[in-house]
């Protein structure tokens, strides 16, 4: 495990190392991309110089049952919401509102991780996931993300590999 002297470990961070799951931690500053309404991962990935398709972003949804889902989708792409009400077997599913995110996650936008939310939730990772050998997501925290193993990431998370990301 590669946490290269980081100051507070993360929830997510803490996860990975208790299922001995070998990561590494990049940093880069948090300039508010976050509030961007579209393109805030590409730029997290520009800034990290590493290529968007290998950026998952976290994506949390509220199903018409009341469900909350997880997506975690390629940095340029976005959630097909047809498709993700299909995979979570819903009428109808929408993104949580910003200011629920953190009650039910623990997270803030531009700082969401698949890894160490409040609860477990159903998680859905794109099946273009599949295609990368080291994958990046949230440390967590905004300005801090986690390299890992693709695999060990959908493991980890007990995630649903299926196709649910669509061109922005």
């Amino acid at each position: 495990m590669s946490s290269k002297s980081v100051g507070k470990k993360t929830n997510a961070m803490r996860i990975l190392e208790s299922a001995h799951i070998d990561y590494s931690v990049l940093s880069y500053d948090d300039d508010g991309e976050h509030e961007l309404e579209k393109g805030a991962a590409v730029h997290t990935a520009e800034k990290l110089g590493v290529d968007p398709e290998a950026v998952f972003k976290t994506i949390v949804m509220k199903t018409d049952s009341g469900e909350i889902c997880v997506f975690c989708v390629p940095a340029a792409l976005e959630v097909n919401l047809k498709k993700a009400r299909t995979v979570a077997g819903a009428k109808d599913i929408e993104p949580v509102k910003q200011d629920k995110l953190n009650a039910l996650t623990g997270y803030v936008r531009g700082g969401c991780s698949p890894l160490g939310m409040k609860r477990s939730f159903r998680t859905f990772f794109d099946e273009s996931i599949i295609l990368q050998e080291k994958v990046y997501v949230s440390a967590g925290v905004r300005g801090m993300q986690l390299c890992l193993n693709a695999e060990d990431l959908v493991a980890v998370c007990k995630g649903i590999v299926c196709s649910v990301a669509t061109e922005i």
